[in-house]
């Protein structure tokens, strides 16, 4: 979404026009004042701070070892960039789905605009997939992955310092990023983790909302 772009302060590829809107974004929302501001993108992406884009995340679960006949639901309101960015992770994962394809025109028309709702919907469906795997860390990111941990359900934490790094190496052949990808997410695939001082409940609800034996 066009909030957690600008937010963010990385560049997504859109040229002199992209940045522009993006500032004059950050500007109205948050008088300019963004502390990624103050990095470069190439700095931004090397300390994991940019979102993944749906092109990323294609590269992402294709190197995981996913292939096109996965059926995937794409959960968002809105994709920044639109049609064009979503269409390379369509050519991806052809059998992609979102709340258009599944619900019917009738029930279309009961969420519409109600931001709740469509929330409500991409989180009841991210809570009954096989596995979760998230474009950027945020209240719905966190909610879900705490839910699902609590579950004992598979999620996929991407590596953003990792996956910046290799995605900012224009030299990298397939073979080495899908090697690199897939140690670098050995223990990001739904191992449990334990919640250190100051983290959220909700995020990392073990050991505290676990049974004890």
């Amino acid at each position: 979404m066009q909030d957690m772009a600008a937010h963010s302060a990385c560049d997504f590829g859109g040229g002199k026009a992209e940045k522009l809107a993006l500032a004059k974004y950050r500007q109205r929302i948050w008088g300019g004042r963004v502390l990624n501001s103050q990095f470069t993108d190439e700095e931004l992406r090397s300390q994991g701070r940019c979102p993944l884009t749906p092109e990323e995340i294609g590269l992402l679960l294709a190197a995981l070892g996913f292939d096109n006949s996965t059926r995937l639901y794409l959960a968002s309101h809105k994709v920044y960039g639109g049609e064009a960015r979503i269409s390379t992770l369509r050519d991806l994962f052809p059998k992609m789905e979102s709340k258009k394809s599944l619900a019917s025109s009738e029930e279309r028309v009961l969420i519409k605009g109600k931001a709740s709702l469509l929330a409500a919907v991409d989180y009841y469906v991210g809570m009954h997939s096989d596995i979760f795997v998230s474009a950027s860390p945020g209240n719905m990111h966190n909610a879900l992955v705490g839910h699902r941990t609590f579950e004992n359900l598979k999620t996929i934490r991407p590596n953003m310092p990792l996956l910046g790094q290799l995605f900012l190496n224009k030299n990298i052949t397939w073979l080495e990023f899908r090697q690199a990808v897939v140690e670098g997410h050995q223990n990001r695939q739904g191992q449990l983790r334990l919640r250190k001082p100051k983290q959220s409940i909700y995020t990392y609800p073990a050991p505290d909302c676990m049974c004890q034996a």
